[in-house]
């Protein structure tokens, strides 16, 4: 049996930079899907240490939190950065990050379409930030910090491939953001990942179709 359970619904959402890592770094998990049905009906949130998903098996450790499951997976992995001053610049990314993401669930919450073109227009100043912090590591030719993945850097590739979804050529003002995400999507464990079905086949979230 694979040693990592996933639990969460039928969408990428704040699973997908884990499962991108998984995959990237080798390794299987298994995926226990809930449903918007079963979900409904109480008894799962109920289970649900802070009555949300996802919830994260590794052996006998259980986690909640979407942070906390991806900072575990990086520490596990040696995807933390190589010392404090990386570490702590990858936290301050993934908060940005976080920011970007609660902005976003937000907008599509109360109307998914009026919240989709706000997000649109929003978009240029969500980039901004690490296009620049991509051009002042190594001239954007490395990672999002330092000279070696990290879990940040999976997040990142998550959320602008799901921008592309949205809005298709979002990153055509943004050269370095555009090249990085061409450039670890074509690694091959993580480039056969973003080809299967299991990822194609996710809508992003619950709020949109794709």
């Amino acid at each position: 049996m694979p040693p990592y359970t996933l639990v969460y619904f039928p969408i990428r959402g704040r699973c997908e930079p884990m499962r991108m890592l998984l995959a990237d770094q080798g390794q299987t998990w298994k995926e226990e899907v809930v449903t918007r049905e079963d979900w409904g009906q109480g008894t799962v949130k109920a289970s649900c240490l802070f009555g949300q998903l996802p919830k994260f098996q590794d052996g006998d450790l259980t986690l909640y939190q979407s942070n906390a499951i991806l900072r575990h997976l990086a520490r596990t992995f040696g995807l933390y950065g190589k010392n404090q001053r990386e570490a702590a610049l990858l936290d301050m990314v993934n908060d940005g990050m976080e920011d970007i993401t609660n902005r976003f669930v937000q907008l599509l919450h109360h109307n998914p379409e009026e919240g989709k073109a706000q997000c649109l227009n929003k978009f240029p100043g969500y980039l901004k930030p690490f296009e620049t912090l991509l051009a002042q590591n190594q001239g954007g030719q490395a990672f999002i910090v330092g000279d070696q993945i990290s879990f940040a850097d999976y997040r990142l590739l998550s959320l602008l491939l799901n921008f592309q979804v949205l809005a298709p050529g979002c990153l055509d003002d943004f050269p370095l953001l555009s090249a990085y995400a061409v450039r670890l999507s074509g690694r091959p464990k993580l480039k056969a990942f973003l080809a299967s079905p299991e990822h194609i086949n996710r809508p992003i979230s619950t709020f949109l179709k794709k």
